[in-house]
């Protein structure tokens, strides 16, 4: 059964009206990753993924993001729609955590928008979207970014597989 969509009110978005397949989509919202106060990507020409049941997961240009906090990782996985991901591990000086980011280097043709921006999953960092902080998806596989703006309910936690 699926779960009851949350009636979004105005000037929110719920997770249930976007497609499947997902879409790109441009934003001109200011987003930012730090972590320990430290500056690890800031950007206003980002992009959308917007996916069915899954919170927006925010691609931020490669020009955007300090690469000297980034390192690649051996972790990949595939994604059925845009392809196979890459992602990479933060070397901060105070902190080292694995898989904070992702990146689909040679996407299929329907995402190759993507292909130079890199994602940061918020469970691991400071995340936000015109200032505000976003809060995580439920469970390790989902990226999505949850704000005041997007409603469900998401994808990610225990149970929800089968959505």
């Amino acid at each position: 059964m699926r779960p009851q969509r949350i009636e979004p009110r105005p000037g929110q978005e719920s997770v249930w009206d976007y497609p499947r397949p997902p879409v790109v989509e441009a934003s001109e919202s200011l987003i930012t990753v730090s972590i320990a106060g430290t500056c690890i990507a800031e950007s206003k020409r980002t992009l959308r993924i917007l996916e069915t049941s899954q919170p927006p997961a925010y691609y931020i240009p490669r020009a955007d993001v300090d690469f000297d906090l980034l390192t690649p990782s051996v972790a990949r996985t595939f994604c059925e729609w845009k392809g196979a991901a890459s992602f990479f591990d933060l070397v901060h000086p105070e902190i080292r955590l694995e898989q904070v980011a992702w990146t689909y280097t040679e996407p299929n043709p329907a995402f190759a928008a993507v292909g130079d921006h890199v994602a940061f999953y918020p469970r691991q960092l400071s995340c936000a979207v015109d200032g505000e902080r976003v809060e995580p998806n439920e469970g390790s596989f989902y990226g999505g970014w949850i704000t005041s703006k997007v409603v469900g309910p998401f994808k990610g936690g225990p149970g929800t597989a089968w959505w």
